[in-house]
């Protein structure tokens, strides 16, 4: 009985470890002298209820609706899933309101962080330029 719960306990552990390991981690970027913002902040930009940073307007950038990491963005970042997003994206319209730009990849949003101050992206951690400054990470 004693060799079980250690096979079950170990089993655990191994399924934990290969999990931690397999874990994507994630990041949003600004340009390097932009300032350090909060999670609900960063939540408040890219639903468009904050356009300024003091004399800086903000330039959310959104990856395609289908990409694994706008997924993971909307979930653990933005608390919102994707069909709730999109109904008060559709309210939002009516009321003159546009989403956030939306680029093609993860280098696109590389490349238009580092050029628009005031822009901000999100991508994964490991293909954040290193002329960017993380200003969150999250993990799946």
């Amino acid at each position: 009985m004693v060799g079980v719960v250690l096979k079950k306990r170990y089993l655990f552990l191994i399924i934990f470890i290969i999990a931690t390991v397999n874990a994507k981690e994630y990041a949003v970027v600004v340009q390097k002298g932009f300032a350090n913002i909060s999670v609900g902040k960063i939540k408040a930009i890219y639903l468009k209820k904050l356009k300024y940073l003091g004399d800086t307007k903000l330039v959310p950038i959104n990856l395609g609706a289908q990409n694994s990491v706008r997924r993971s963005f909307e979930k653990k970042v933005l608390k919102i899933n994707h069909s709730r997003l999109k109904s008060y994206w559709i309210k939002q319209h009516y009321l003159g309101q546009r989403p956030p730009i939306t680029l093609k990849s993860q280098a696109a949003v590389n490349a238009f962080v580092k050029k628009v101050f005031g822009a901000i992206g999100y991508l994964e951690a490991s293909k954040a330029d290193k002329d960017l400054k993380i200003i969150y990470r999250w993990s799946d």
